[in-house]
């Protein structure tokens, strides 16, 4: 599946023994990545192993808020939560991209010290370096390799890794996947269906989880607003009229219910202790499937368990881009 069921930024590293390329790069880079650029293979190294022991805590968070889903804990004031108390997760390095030609240590000699890590791999290459490049990406050891003579050299760098980056981690869809019955993943496999939620979530959101119960994608914007874009098959607009009803939705409301032209979010409502009117919100069929139903409702911050730390606050406070020696 290309869609990813959980997505949210990460730090990108480069590694390279021409300091002025590197100055470079931290100018023409976009804005929105965190980046940390190394001299020396040795200081790269020790910082991706160093965090190691983090990814597998923050894989571990993510597999107990599934447990705790399985003994009753509803998923989306978990996940909140989880974005609420897990800051640093942003820092974490999701791609490595490393220069082939350096002293000492070429660039697949320092991938093959990082063999546990599990980020993305880019390897530049000089024209010379081109054929070693191509035997490593066929063996598997590389993600893609950049011919650093390009005159276009930013924007296919920038393309690839933002390529790399919208990869599903396996883990993580793993861990996720585990929430959907069934007929909910297939449903999200279909072609149409899972473009249009993946150029929907790019477009609103940085950090996003797909759950199957309730069924949905909660999102989190640059800014820390929180959306929930919830999604129902036509066969189940029945069910959800008649409990919208219970709820004390008029005739209107239930008729729009049951035609598909409006959902309303029970589930989320019921999950985060809302009260109040029941609100109905314009429904759409992502990918043009009208199998599929989709409106996107906003999460009041008044309901959040606790305040969540945005993405941009979190880039405001790094460090600037500098050469790491």
């Amino acid at each position: 599946m290309s869609f990813q069921l959980y997505r949210r930024p990460g730090s990108v590293v480069f590694l390279d023994d021409d300091a002025d390329y590197l100055e470079m790069l931290a100018m023409v880079l976009p804005r929105h990545w965190n980046v940390r650029l190394h001299l020396r293979p040795g200081r790269c190294i020790q910082q991706l192993l160093r965090e190691l022991p983090l990814w597998e805590i923050d894989a571990w968070n993510q597999q107990l808020l599934v447990d705790q889903w399985r003994q009753g804990k509803p998923l989306i004031p978990q996940i909140l939560g989880y974005w609420a108390r897990s800051i640093n997760r942003y820092g974490l390095s999701r791609l490595c991209a490393v220069d082939f030609s350096m002293p000492g240590m070429d660039g697949l000699q320092v991938l093959s010290e990082l063999t546990e890590w599990q980020g993305a791999r880019v390897l530049l290459t000089g024209q010379a370096d081109e054929q070693i490049a191509v035997r490593a990406f066929n063996r598997g050891l590389i993600d893609q390799f950049i011919p650093k003579q390009l005159p276009d050299i930013a924007r296919r760098l920038v393309d690839s890794v933002e390529t790399l980056l919208a990869t599903p981690n396996a883990r993580h869809a793993q861990i996720w996947r585990a929430t959907f019955r069934p007929e909910q993943h297939e449903l999200l496999r279909q072609g149409g269906v899972q473009q249009a939620l993946a150029d929907f979530a790019r477009a609103r959101w940085v950090e996003h989880v797909a759950i199957g119960d309730p069924f949905g994608i909660l999102g989190l914007d640059e800014d820390g607003r929180v959306s929930w874009l919830q999604l129902e098959t036509r066969e189940g607009l029945n069910a959800l009229a008649e409990l919208a009803e219970l709820e004390g939705v008029d005739g209107e409301g239930i008729a729009d219910i049951r035609a598909g032209r409006k959902l309303v979010s029970l589930e989320l409502r019921q999950a985060l202790g809302l009260s109040g009117t029941c609100e109905l919100l314009p429904a759409f069929s992502p990918g043009q499937d009208p199998s599929v139903l989709a409106a996107l409702f906003p999460v009041p911050s008044s309901a959040l368990p606790a305040p969540i730390t945005s993405y941009r606050s979190w880039l405001d406070v790094q460090e600037p881009r500098q050469v790491e020696d």
